[in-house]
């Protein structure tokens, strides 16, 4: 199969996964209102989604070696069309988050295992611009997701925003079943549940790698998910133009994907890592600072999309080389860290917002992103080696 078409087949349906991910934060008030409960109890879609989101990135590591990548998110997109259609016909917040967490629950296959299909297809001379790529049309997505689930509900109403979705959930599952079925994908039947994370922890250098991007997640993840929030305090935008406010970072995100592998090729892959959180820090420090005059503002989230496409690609690139014999291992467990880390920073986040304000967020978590940066400029053989394991 040609490889050009792969990207664009499974970044269609991260972009799906990853619009859906955000996509519950602005028709929040819509749904708590129509299914006559306050916001804060309505919440609870959120979290319902977000714990088996976390948690399943684990199960599919095995699974996809198990029984093959590609299957794996034909099956899980599949899956997530129909729990994603059911959202639209919930008649109360229970079972709305019972089939959030469904939705979750087979969402958190499509990223990771993505990721380590990409590894295995591309070699890796290509592999940072096919996962940047790959990343960045993700990433629009959930930049995007904002000003679609809030266009679609003033349109529509909330049920509209989940119907769209499982359409175009549907045209992903398409896809895979028809053009994807030729995308190459082995299956290792020994494989072991657990032993393959343990191992790979063991090595000092992986270790470091996965420490990097939890503290990524907590602090530029972190940074993203109160944005809005932000925005909207600033500037008393509604949701739609809030979210085309936002879209700058998935624009630049898809922008740094198709780069960040040459610009690696050319610097090495520790600078391209140091420029990214550089960029990430510089967005915190220019909303602490100017985030009142909202071209400003609409350069930091560029900033910091481009920044965390920068970084990020350049961590994943380096965890498809920790075990050859079973990456998808190795995608998963940055998966979860990352979204570990990301849940952590946001909600402490939460709490930072809650006893002072926004800008002490973005100061705070600003310098935890140059804490990062130095530590990147610091650590030596984690981006320097290929560390194969047995796993």
């Amino acid at each position: 199969m040609d490889k050009k078409k792969i990207i664009p087949i499974l970044g269609f349906a991260g972009f799906v996964a990853m619009a859906d991910n955000w996509v519950v934060s602005p028709i929040l008030p819509s749904i708590a209102q129509n299914l006559n409960v306050d916001i804060a109890s309505a919440s609870i879609v959120i979290t319902a989604y977000m714990l088996p989101f976390g948690l399943f990135q684990l199960l599919y590591g095995y699974l996809a070696e198990r029984f093959g990548k590609r299957q794996v998110i034909t099956f899980a997109i599949s899956m997530f069309t129909i729990a994603t259609a059911l959202c639209a016909f919930a008649v109360a917040i229970p079972d709305l988050a019972a089939y959030r967490a469904l939705t979750g629950m087979f969402a958190a296959a499509i990223m990771p295992v993505s990721l380590a299909l990409i590894g295995d297809v591309f070699p890796v001379e290509e592999r940072q611009t096919a996962i940047g790529s790959f990343m960045g049309m993700s990433f629009l997505g959930q930049g995007l997701s904002m000003a679609i689930g809030g266009s679609i509900a003033y349109f529509l109403n909330w049920r509209g925003v989940f119907g769209v979705y499982a359409g175009l959930a549907v045209l992903s599952s398409i896809l895979l079943f028809t053009i994807g079925k030729n995308i190459p994908s082995t299956k290792n039947k020994d494989t072991k549940a657990l032993m393959p994370y343990i191992n790979i922890l063991k090595n000092r250098s992986s270790a470091i790698i996965y420490a990097l991007v939890v503290f990524e997640g907590i602090f530029l993840i972190g940074s993203f998910s109160f944005l809005g929030g932000f925005i909207k305090q600033e500037f008393d935008m509604n949701n739609f133009v809030i979210g085309m406010v936002m879209t700058a970072f998935g624009i630049m995100a898809l922008l740094a994907g198709r780069r960040a592998g040459k610009i690696a090729g050319k610097i090495g892959r520790k600078k391209t890592a140091v420029i990214g959180l550089s960029f990430a820090f510089i967005a915190d420090i220019l909303l602490v600072t100017i985030g009142n005059f909202l071209p400003i503002v609409i350069i930091a989230v560029g900033l910091m999309g481009f920044g965390f496409m920068m970084a990020h690609s350049t961590f994943l690139t380096i965890a498809t080389e920790f075990a050859a014999k079973g990456r998808s291992f190795a995608m998963s467990l940055v998966a979860f860290c990352f979204m570990g880390g990301g849940g952590i920073g946001t909600a402490i986040g939460g709490r930072i917002v809650a006893a002072s304000s926004f800008e002490n967020l973005y100061a705070i978590y600003g310098v935890g992103l140059l804490l990062v940066t130095i530590s990147v400029l610091i650590v030596k053989s984690s981006f320097k080696i290929s560390i194969q394991q047995k796993i």
